[in-house]
């Protein structure tokens, strides 16, 4: 566990702010691992994971985190402010990319792009593949990251950006974003797919991903959302 200052606080939408985090040594991890925030509530105590969307080797990372209503440590993080102290653990967790040289498409919806914009500024740092970049969001409004990835996508010939929205008729593509995997990933045999988002759509992308050929072990999310689901 390690203590961290909340130096810098960003609106991004209407409902999601990103947070930097200083702390007193560097932060090693590796890109699209995520973090345990620790903080008491009535006397109990409310561990959340959150992914860094920056690069490790600093002294600071950055959390964009998602306000939900009727949520508690989203409005706890959304109540902080710049030179709040909070608890946090030392990064970790399945989403990282494991190799540079194949292709890869990162499929997330909502809060899940947080690991991908890590996994995927690395990736073309490194890699030598080509890559698809899939996002889903209710609205045009909702929608995170998205001059930083439009600006990517101009910036590198080997990246494909695609949004679908489901809840807004708009010129691109609509609907949930695993709908549109088979006709944006050319060769899903041989590509490795990282997928974020709700426990549902990871479940029914892993399903689709399996229908168009793409081997199980090629397919990495955190793994535990099978069991989620199963509780629902």
């Amino acid at each position: 566990m390690r203590e961290v200052e909340i130096t810098s606080i960003h609106r991004m939408t209407p409902q999601v702010k990103q947070f930097e985090l200083s702390a007193a040594d560097e932060f090693d991890f590796e890109p699209g691992q995520h973090t345990q925030l620790h903080f008491e509530q009535n006397g109990d105590e409310v561990i959340r994971p959150y992914t860094a969307t920056t690069r490790p080797g600093t002294d600071s990372i950055t959390l964009a985190i998602k306000k939900y209503n009727e949520g508690t440590a989203s409005v706890y993080m959304h109540e902080r402010e710049p030179g709040d102290i909070i608890q946090i653990e030392e990064l970790d967790g399945n989403l990282y990319l494991r190799n540079l040289d194949s292709d890869v498409a990162f499929v997330s919806t909502g809060t899940g792009i947080t690991p991908m914009m890590a996994m995927v500024k690395q990736y073309l740092r490194e890699g030598t593949g080509e890559a698809t970049f899939l996002y889903g969001e209710k609205t045009q409004e909702d929608v995170m990251f998205r001059e930083t990835l439009d600006q990517l996508e101009s910036a590198h010939e080997n990246l494909t950006v695609v949004y679908s929205l489901s809840e807004e008729e708009w010129a691109g593509k609509t609907g949930h974003v695993q709908q549109h995997i088979e006709e944006v990933v050319s060769s899903p045999e041989e590509t490795d797919v990282y997928v974020c988002g709700v426990p549902g759509m990871v479940v029914e992308t892993r399903e689709k991903l399996a229908d168009i050929g793409v081997p199980d072990e090629q397919v990495y999310s955190e793994g535990w959302e099978d069991d989620e689901v199963a509780e629902e």
